[in-house]
């Protein structure tokens, strides 16, 4: 494959869209209602979302960090209080704490899956503890049986940041038949979306009911005097971008079932290329829809392999470095950062430091390729690696 120009790379594109999206916008834009208290695709988007992932209950938002955050209100978080995260995710996953006043805890991550270590998790609770947040890394879900154990046994409940995880399940249970609130993201490149938009799954009517009014600018649905019941803020979705994601929701399960085919081989190709180690796969995840195609390169370090991510996109391929470590952004640190330096969250997170210095992940559009595309990546990928 030496020589292979970019354009070898011819990738399904994302978004993917085509006649269903516009026959949802132009429904949406007939209507003649265009917000969510006066039309029906939000309402209608919600009810087929919470059925898809086994919720009672979804509510749909501006955006996923907007979930996130209300989900954490409704639970209770906010000044005085800690959330403890993944060390190693997306920095949204913090802030949405540490917005609503409460201190982000961060905490290491298992090596093999990149998710939430319930063992770190356990060791970092304390009397303030009001959440922890595993982060289903990739689409791969955190070790749910321990981390409910422990929710159970201590009395923190779980928040599922489920961005990555749409259509997920572990040992049969999709994300809204586990008990817990969750909050996923449509932003463009999550595997659904409208551009941006977020939902909240909650396990039942109180959480929910809480949640409305708070995404509402605290006013309840029937008012007509201005009798706000709490504080909150508007992250109401519009009834547009709800008519593009049920039609998204339509085209989800296949595509989750085409990366399902095509991940195993590809990881089973980087698994023989010297110095790559693919992201592993928990047995009771018997549903991954896989956001991101994920790999260290070890003996790499982080400048050779941000060289080597450079190259992988001069051949054509969608490659991204992996996420730093909340606690090595200054944006952390802004405000509500734990009474810790970053040496001393290094020492406590070495898994997500080496992650910081050695992940590199794929689009998912690349697992929509065909077989022979996922040896030809391989193939890329060998030659990379071989001369970085």
């Amino acid at each position: 494959m030496t020589g292979r120009s970019p354009q070898t790379f011819e990738f399904p594109a994302w978004p993917q869209f085509g006649d269903t999206e516009r026959t949802g916008l132009q429904r949406a834009l007939e209507q003649g209602q265009w917000w969510r208290m006066g039309g029906s695709e939000v309402d209608t988007f919600e009810r087929e979302f919470a059925e898809y992932h086994g919720a009672p209950y979804a509510l749909a938002v501006t955006n996923g960090t907007h979930a996130l955050e209300l989900a954490l209100q409704v639970l209770g978080v906010g000044p005085g209080t800690e959330v403890i995260v993944p060390a190693f995710t997306f920095i949204s996953s913090s802030q949405a704490a540490q917005r609503l006043g409460a201190v982000a805890v961060p905490v290491d991550v298992d090596l093999d899956t990149y998710c939430l270590d319930p063992a770190a998790v356990e060791a970092a609770i304390t009397p303030r503890t009001r959440a922890v947040m595993p982060v289903h890394m990739a689409g791969h879900f955190a070790d749910m049986d321990a981390l409910q154990k422990l929710s159970a046994d201590s009395g923190v409940p779980l928040i599922q940041d489920a961005a990555h995880a749409h259509g997920a399940q572990w040992r049969g249970q999709k994300v809204g038949e586990l008990g817990s609130v969750a909050a996923f993201s449509f932003q463009n490149g999550k595997l659904m979306t409208a551009g941006e938009g977020g939902a909240v799954l909650f396990p039942d009517a109180e959480l929910y009911e809480a949640a409305f009014l708070r995404h509402s600018c605290g006013r309840p649905r029937t008012d007509r005097k201005y009798f706000h019941g709490t504080s909150g803020s508007n992250f109401r979705l519009n009834e547009f971008s709800a008519s593009v994601l049920r039609a998204q929701l339509g085209r989800l399960a296949d595509q989750i079932d085409t990366r399902e085919r095509r991940w195993p081989l590809l990881a089973s190709l980087l698994a023989e290329i010297p110095g790559v180690v693919p992201q592993s796969r928990d047995e009771r995840n018997d549903r991954n829809p896989h956001y991101m195609a994920m790999f260290r390169v070890p003996e790499l370090g982080e400048e050779r392999r941000n060289a080597l991510v450079d190259t992988l996109i001069e051949r054509g391929l969608p490659a991204f470095v992996g996420f730093r470590a909340v606690y090595r952004s200054d944006g952390f640190w802004e405000s509500n950062a734990p009474d810790l330096s970053v040496d001393e969250l290094a020492n406590r997170c070495p898994n997500s430091e080496a992650l910081t210095r050695d992940s590199i992940w794929l689009h998912h559009r690349t697992l929509l390729g065909t077989e022979q595309q996922m040896h030809d990546i391989a193939s890329v990928i060998a030659e990379t690696v071989a001369t970085a």
